[in-house]
This record gives C-alpha cells, structure tokens and sequence, in this order.
C-alpha cells in the first residue's frame, strides 16, 4: 500500500483541515493494541521471528491507503497465545474501523489483520518492560 503526505483536506468556513498519515496510522494502532488478546505491534518479521514494537512505535505496524473521503488499513500484530485469533482479528477490525471513522470522518472501507506471530506470557511482559 502506497500512502500520500496528506491524508484528507476539508475546507470549512474559517479554513481548512488536514489530517496527515501518520495520525490515521496512531489512531489504527491505539485501536488495535487496545484489544485483549493483542500482545503488540509488528515491524516486521527478522531472521524468522516477528519483531514487536513498542507503545511508542504503533504507526510502524499499521499500513494505510487514504482517499479523499476512504481509507484502507492493513493491521500487522502479534497475537498473545490461548487466543482465539479470528475472533480478536475481528474486534480488531472493529475496533480500527469506528475509531478512524469516529476521528477523521473518513469511510474506512476494508481492515486487513496480518497476524506475524504469537507472544507467549513472560515474552510479552518482558518486551513490554524493555520498551519503557
């Protein structure tokens, strides 16, 4: 997915209003971290095993493509394991979906959950130590 400078122009009558990328990135990965069952973020998957990211590093793990009224997202995490992961995939869809549209009056038409691994217990409390 290809992403623009900026995401949505709206002219009012006192100006305009821009809301760039990288927030429609935050707010999707706010969203999505928020629900149970999320260990975190992915950056990407390194010699085999999926790198996660930190509270401080959401956007990283967050795609998006913006029109002028739509968005797509594509959402790259990390599930914790025991999970039943179609079930949190679709709350994590939800979840992105009334958040965006909620904050940035944008039509979010699909959310794409890309599960890039499984945290077990320790390991999820243990990263999350390290990143603060």
């Amino acid at each position: 997915m290809e992403s623009k400078e900026i995401v949505r122009e709206e002219q009012t009558g006192l100006g305009s209003i821009r809301i760039s990328d990288e927030v429609v990135k935050v707010i999707a990965g706010l969203a999505a971290i928020d629900i149970n069952g999320v260990a975190g973020m992915s950056g990407g998957i390194a010699g085999g095993i999926a790198e996660m990211l930190g509270r401080k590093n959401l956007s990283k793990g967050i795609k998006v493509e913006v029109g002028e009224k739509e968005a797509a997202v594509d959402a790259f995490v990390i599930m914790e394991y025991g999970i039943r992961i179609p079930d949190v995939a679709a709350q994590i869809q939800e979840s992105i979906k009334n958040a965006i549209e909620r904050m940035t009056g944008l039509v979010v038409v699909e959310v794409n959950v890309n599960v890039q691994g499984v945290a077990f217990g320790a390991e999820a409390r243990e990263e999350e130590h390290r990143v603060r």
